[in-house]
């Protein structure tokens, strides 16, 4: 299902046939450093992914994190979405893309999207996000969506701070 469509993205929900993809995305050295390490080694473990993470809160609160692909020829890039963790009051954004679509702007412009989707489409006041500290490219892209620092925070079985961010003036929206 497609969720939103910008200049050159379309972001839509991920699928079975999204396996590939994920597969590499989630194995991706940085996914790895700034994100962690998910265990999904073989298309089996991507197909799990898609459907108790995504497709499971897809169903759950009608929003997670979309495939963002070209919108000429649908050659996905990247995922960006918002979502519900148990370990954060609010609604986060989040965004990944494969080394070769970065630097580019596309991530920018599926966060912006993502970001006036939440507001304008599903009334949300408060969008936060989060990064690990030595994400700093990931930070400048959040700022300049609107989204400010706010400081550390420790979410409930991390093993270190994260830096959260935030947008909007009512927490728990």
């Amino acid at each position: 299902m497609k969720v939103l469509e910008t200049e050159r993205l379309v972001l839509r929900w991920l699928t079975a046939e999204d396996a590939p993809f994920i597969l590499e995305l989630l194995n991706d050295p940085s996914w790895l450093r700034f994100i962690g390490d998910k265990g999904v080694r073989n298309l089996d473990d991507a197909h799990t992914y898609i459907r108790i993470g995504p497709r499971d809160m897809y169903r759950r609160l009608g929003h997670g994190l979309y495939l963002a692909e070209l919108k000429d020829g649908g050659i996905p890039i990247g995922l960006c979405g918002l979502i519900k963790r148990d370990t954060l009051d609010d609604v986060d954004i989040g965004f990944a893309f494969l080394p070769q679509y970065r630097s580019q702007g596309y991530a920018h412009e599926a966060a912006a999207a993502t970001l006036a989707y939440a507001r304008n489409t599903l009334g949300m006041k408060r969008i936060v996000a989060i990064t690990s500290p030595d994400n700093q490219a990931s930070g400048r892209l959040l700022e300049k969506i609107g989204l400010r620092f706010e400081g550390l925070v420790r979410l409930a079985g991390g093993s270190g701070d994260v830096r959260l961010f935030g947008s909007g003036d009512d927490a728990g929206n």
